[in-house]
């Protein structure tokens, strides 16, 4: 079942992005220029995004356990790190220079554009390069210290 319900909430957001033509790298390049020919589509896509979110976090968070678990599942991390920095740093990098985030591209696959191949792959690359990264990186830190 969980599948399910997993598959049903790619489906609704793929259809919202699409609905909001955010799969459109133009439209969020639009939004980025502000000095030329700004958009705000997005803005106001990400604040009915924000106002749904919080709603929704008020109302479920009312039950002691979601549909689909036993438990709730939240992060509990809150340190911001060079990690997370570095990260939050190239995805925006990335977007701003493409168009387009991890979200929208995998809606936009159908469209076979070379463009949205090539960053589907290139972030494809770049997950694999991070985990590899990331597991090398732990490795030296339980090394012995001499």
């Amino acid at each position: 079942m969980p599948l399910i319900y997993s598959l049903l909430a790619g489906v609704i957001f793929g259809a919202g992005l699409t609905l909001s033509d955010m799969v459109n790298p133009a439209r969020v390049l639009n939004f980025l220029d502000v000095a030329g020919t700004w958009d705000p589509t997005l803005m106001f896509v990400m604040a009915g995004g924000l106002a749904v979110t919080t709603l929704g976090y008020k109302w479920i968070f009312r039950r002691n356990s979601p549909v689909a678990d036993d438990r709730f599942h939240l992060p509990t991390g809150r340190q911001i790190d060079l990690p997370l920095v570095g990260g939050a740093a190239l995805f925006g990098v990335g977007w701003g220079l493409a168009g387009i985030c991890p979200g929208p591209a995998l809606a936009d696959l159908v469209t076979l554009q070379p463009k949205v191949l090539l960053f589907v792959a290139a972030m494809l690359v770049g997950m694999i390069a991070a985990s590899i990264l990331r597991s090398r990186i732990f490795a030296l830190k339980d090394l012995p210290q001499s």
